[in-house]
């Protein structure tokens, strides 16, 4: 077995660039999540607590099936959800393209086993790293920044406390810790990437379902495992975040999922929300000078007051 040293720093953010866009200087790299081979056991959450020295946020059953974190937060930054179904199933014995391979066990079991209508979706979920991220345009402090590698990183010790950034966030990632109001998310775990390391997360999924590399290559291959999924009886498969022009540019952590959006708590069609404030700070600053255009106009039909007017002798 082997084991990992902890880089002793993080690298500096010196030369990371870019707000809303991604100016990578190394190959801009990020996550998929098939959630068709999530199988629940959240060692992602697990790892990604214990390489960041994330603490605890409680322990509690909510009730939320076997989900206890309920969703991303300040100390949650891998959240797997467990969303339970009423819902036909009509399994099929899917093959591998191999016949020495046999049936496609990852395959039947997104499908589920046909012996009631419940069935899992689980789905490991974290920050989408946005290539067009608001929660950049807004921070005032610089403590949000774009790192070497395309992703969106807080640093905690010059967080102001604003929150500025978390109703900027489309996918409400971001969260404030109540002890100090300070933001933190996902860093992908950047000291790991610093020191060519893969982040804690993909390291400790069993079964690949969080695949860690260059966007590009992820892309392409979420792209052949949806049809690998089409092809084994999966029709519902499908990829979430990857499209580079949809709302956000695209996302550094995209998914395949098995359903709509909206059944994960995903938005169906997310905007970076500071898509339009060129547009309205445009229209203040024609709104201003209208304003000055319009006190001026008054001021010079209104003309000299006749106390001021040469020759005119005061009142005794």
């Amino acid at each position: 077995m082997t084991t990992e040293t902890r880089p002793d720093a993080r690298p500096s953010p010196a030369g990371a660039t870019g707000t809303r866009e991604v100016t990578a200087t190394e190959e801009r790299v990020g996550f998929f999540t098939d959630t068709s081979v999530c199988i629940g056991c959240k060692a992602c959450e697990v790892a990604c607590k214990e390489w960041n020295a994330i603490p605890e946020d409680g322990m509690e059953l909510t009730g939320m099936s076997y989900d206890n974190s309920q969703g991303l937060g300040a100390s949650t930054w891998r959240h797997v959800a467990f969303i339970e179904q009423s819902k036909p199933v009509v399994p099929k014995v899917p093959h591998s393209t191999d016949a020495d391979d046999g049936p496609d066990v990852f395959a039947l079991a997104a499908q589920g086993s046909g012996s009631s209508e419940l069935r899992w979706l689980m789905s490991s979920d974290v920050c989408k790293h946005c290539t067009h991220a608001a929660c950049l345009d807004v921070c005032p402090t610089g403590s949000l920044f774009r790192t070497e590698f395309g992703t969106v990183v807080v640093q905690e010790d010059i967080c102001n406390g604003c929150g500025y950034c978390v109703p900027a966030c489309p996918y409400g990632v971001i969260e404030q810790r109540p002890d100090d109001g300070r933001a933190f998310k996902c860093t992908l775990c950047y000291d790991r990437l610093g020191a060519g390391q893969t982040p804690a997360c993909a390291k400790a999924c069993p079964t690949e379902s969080i695949q860690f590399g260059p966007l590009d290559e992820l892309r392409e291959r979420a792209a052949a495992r949806v049809e690998e999924l089409h092809r084994a009886g999966v029709p519902d498969a499908r990829l979430y975040g990857h499209d580079p022009d949809d709302g956000v540019g695209g996302d550094g952590a995209f998914f395949l999922l098995l359903d709509e959006p909206e059944v994960y708590g995903l938005p169906p069609d997310p905007v970076v929300t500071t898509r339009d404030l060129p547009a309205m700070w445009k229209h203040a600053g024609a709104a201003a000078l209208t304003l000055l255009g319009g006190i001026a106009a008054a001021f010079a039909a209104g003309g000299t007051p006749d106390h001021h007017r040469p020759g005119r002798s005061l009142p005794r």
